[in-house]
């Protein structure tokens, strides 16, 4: 698209099913890798990616030609596979996501946040900190369906 310029920042999150902690330690670096390639063979840039051993954070920079909801169908069904071909039989990742936009001047928090996964989730769970960005960020949402 000739002269469109946009500035699309994504924060997405999303867990393996049922939460299962299925992305090993070792395993994760390569993983995180993995995704950013898909995202840049797929025409679109993952800045970050980190997580722990049952869920990943991506910070995505969307074109505008480059829909989220085929981003991330990309992404989840990609890696799902490889997961399954490479590391993890039955690797699976949960049937949603979510996806908080942010501006320009959050972009260094949010990559310092994703940095951080490990200690962060010392002190709060995946499931503590997932209903925390969807009340942050002003998602209306419904308890009992939120892990359904």
């Amino acid at each position: 698209m000739a002269h469109t310029y946009i500035s699309e920042l994504v924060h997405c999150v999303f867990s393996t099913k049922q939460r299962r902690n299925l992305i090993a330690p070792d395993v994760q670096p390569l993983l995180w890798a993995f995704l950013g390639g898909i995202a840049r063979k797929n025409g679109f840039k993952a800045l970050i990616v980190g997580g722990t051993e049952n869920h990943v954070h991506i910070l995505l920079s969307l074109p505008a030609t480059q829909p989220l909801a085929k981003a991330m169908q990309l992404i989840k069904g990609a890696s799902s596979h490889w997961m399954n071909e490479t590391h993890t039989h039955g690797f699976a990742w949960q049937e949603g996501y979510g996806a908080f936009s942010l501006g320009i001047s959050q972009k260094s928090d949010t990559i310092a946040y994703i940095r951080s996964q490990a200690e962060h989730h010392r002190k709060r769970s995946f499931e503590e900190e997932f209903v925390a960005f969807l009340k942050k960020n002003g998602v209306e949402y419904d308890p009992a369906h939120v892990w359904g």
